[in-house]
């Protein structure tokens, strides 16, 4: 089992879309970070002395080979709102990000989610992708459908992990060794199925910053929804507040 040794705790922030959010009352209203709010709390990172960077420019603190204010940052499902809202701002900030996709759905909409009465929105399409990998970001897996990986049998599990990895390998042309467990649900079985896969990485949500001695294959994040204050990001980030919360939040 492969782990951290980073020397300090690092805390890897996700987000979900950057963008205002639908009226009061929609379900899950909270998911939607403003683009204003997004680049204060970019902003006051900088400020802090912090540097915000993608999983894959994480390793290095993450593996203890260097040192230094470093946040993760981590997008999930793919939205092309990260791309036109939140893009920008990391690239004007010298930061970088890794935006987990769903790769079956990429140019269609958040179709898991239409059940339960969420807005759809457009996903980001092969393009697009692309083009956020060409500003310096990065792209990571999130199964083919964000499916509920715990309610399906090994086999269709094994191809939405693996079938991620080899589709979204296929349209960018390059490695992607960093997963994301969808509604962060998981057993030891599915660990086992993206070690196999060939990841390197796997995010949950469970919420803590990320300690020496995480088992990398299942690295706790930092959840930042649209009500978070300057004042709950610092906290997020310097104290060990996320570190006491143990609730689960979809992702």
């Amino acid at each position: 089992m492969q782990v951290t040794a980073n020397l300090e705790p690092i805390p890897i922030l996700v987000y979900h879309q950057i963008a205002e959010a639908p009226p009061k009352g929609a379900p899950f209203r909270s998911l939607c970070v403003s683009p204003a709010r997004f680049r204060q709390q970019m902003s006051l990172l900088r400020l802090m002395g912090y540097r915000a960077l993608s999983i894959g420019d994480l390793q290095p603190y993450l593996s203890g080979e260097q040192t230094g204010r470093v946040v993760g940052l981590t997008f999930d499902d793919g939205y092309l709102n990260n791309l036109e809202h939140a893009m920008p701002v990391l690239s004007e900030l010298g930061f970088t990000g890794t935006c987990y996709v769903v790769s079956a759905v990429g140019g269609k909409t958040n179709v898991w989610d239409k059940d339960i009465g969420v807005a759809q929105v457009p996903l980001m399409n092969d393009a697009q992708m692309r083009a956020w990998i060409s500003a310096g970001q990065e792209i990571g897996a999130h199964t083919r459908h964000h499916v509920h990986l715990i309610e399906k049998s090994v086999d269709v599990a094994r191809d939405e992990i693996s079938g991620c990895k080899a589709e979204l390998e296929c349209k960018l042309g390059r490695e992607v060794p960093h997963f994301c467990y969808p509604y962060g649900e998981y057993s030891p079985s599915h660990v086992d199925l993206v070690a196999a896969a060939g990841f390197v990485t796997a995010t949950t949500t469970r919420r803590s910053r990320c300690h020496a001695g995480t088992e990398l294959l299942a690295i706790p994040r930092v959840p930042v929804v649209r009500s978070t204050s300057w004042f709950q990001t610092w906290l997020k980030v310097k104290t060990t507040y996320e570190d006491k919360k143990s609730e689960r939040v979809k992702a």
